[in-house]
């Protein structure tokens, strides 16, 4: 059974937000079900305001990166700190071209009847970027903490952070999804 196909049942408290997001909760007696239609551009919506989020984010940490090169501090740095560096401002460029492709791909397809393609291949691009962006902060934090933090504490408090991303971005996520379809499951039944 599709969103858009299920019964129109009473919303509890935990269900509210799912159900309106697209979650597998049931939709409140309020809400119509939304046809395909509504529910592609509810999609695309959600997209755009992610990706103003994650862009404004990582054209600033993209932006820093490049101008360290150029600091005094960098032509003292070690050859580990340089190779740091160097993937920390590729992983950012990656982070980059994946968080803005969902913009260029609706411009080069608008008016196109692609919509569904579109917004199934922008949130597979912002997956990505968000995977890109995780990455190039930690080791942007890795790179300021070496200089910072004598000994091996940098590399503690890098690998600390980035598991913190991903119980917070992948993780919770993924724990919530599966809560919800056990829990949709057990109301089938």
């Amino acid at each position: 059974m599709t969103m858009t196909e299920q019964p129109v049942e009473p919303a509890g408290e935990d269900t509210a937000c799912c159900a309106h997001h697209g979650g597998s909760g049931p939709r409140s007696a309020a809400e119509a079900p939304e046809t395909a239609r509504e529910r592609v551009n509810r999609r695309w919506n959600e997209i755009l305001q992610e990706t103003r989020v994650t862009q404004t984010g990582v054209q600033i940490l993209f932006g820093f990166l490049l101008s360290v090169a150029f600091t005094p501090l960098f032509r003292e740095l070690e050859t580990f700190d340089r190779v740091v560096y160097v993937v920390t401002v590729v992983l950012g460029a990656a982070a980059t071209g994946s968080l803005i492709a969902p913009v260029s791909i609706h411009r080069f397809l608008s008016g196109q009847r692609m919509k569904d393609e579109v917004v199934g291949a922008a949130g597979r691009l912002m997956m990505c970027g968000m995977v890109l962006l995780a990455l190039t902060i930690g080791c942007t934090l890795l790179l300021i903490l070496r200089v910072v933090v004598p000994g091996v504490l940098a590399e503690i408090l890098a690998a600390g952070v980035m598991l913190w991303f991903g119980l917070c971005w992948y993780a919770l996520p993924l724990y919530l999804r599966r809560r919800a379809a056990r829990r949709s499951g057990s109301d089938a039944a």
